[in-house]
């Protein structure tokens, strides 16, 4: 499997930093192999294009996310904390990788439709684990009983990501994990019981 090999962690790394500082479309291969320190034609070996690498990228670190959210479901003790904690685990990847917020919040905005598909069925994996999140929360009676869970969810997700946006383009001057409470408070309120 390519994945095993060092160099496609190389060149992922390496595609996020050329593509945060250029611009998806200003990002050459030769650019993404040069910050990579390999031939250009290596990328050739693991990539077919660069798209490939783009949806590479957004495959790779997606599962940071994925991850952290997996992790989070099994460690918590109510549905509450475990939002809070997506909120903050989301937030703490992004704060962490300054190219990766570019490149997720800004880059991946302007590709094409075809591209934009390939990485909402990415996103999807994160999406299911954040419904698990919000039926957890219904069934201990935390969250509202006749939530639209489609729609909840969709407004957190929503919430999360233009925060998100919003502090790249403010050039990430304030911590953004610092809002994690209070994007959690806001949120908690539209769905906690009454």
């Amino acid at each position: 499997m390519k994945k095993n090999k060092p160099k496609y962690k190389q060149i992922i790394d390496a595609a996020v930093i050329v593509i945060a500082d250029n611009g998806y479309h200003q990002a050459q291969v030769s650019k993404i192999a040069k910050q990579a320190g390999v031939a250009d034609g290596t990328i050739y070996l693991y990539f077919k294009n660069k798209e490939d690498i783009l949806i590479s990228v957004f495959k790779e670190k997606m599962s940071l996310f994925v991850d952290n959210l997996q992790d989070i479901i099994k460690e918590s003790s109510s549905a509450s904390e475990m939002l809070y904690k997506m909120i903050e685990g989301h937030f703490k990847v992004l704060s962490e990788d300054h190219h990766l917020a570019i490149v997720t919040q800004l880059e991946l905005r302007q590709s094409n439709k075809d591209l934009r598909l390939k990485i909402n069925s990415i996103l999807k994996e994160y999406l299911k684990l954040l419904d698990e999140i919000l039926k957890k929360g219904i069934e201990a009676g935390e969250f509202m009983q006749d939530m639209d869970i489609r729609l909840v969810r969709q407004v957190i997700f929503g919430t999360i990501d233009e925060v998100s946006t919003t502090w790249v383009m403010k050039e990430q001057k304030y911590d953004l994990v610092a809002m994690a409470p209070r994007v959690h408070q806001i949120l908690l309120k539209g769905i906690q019981k009454g």
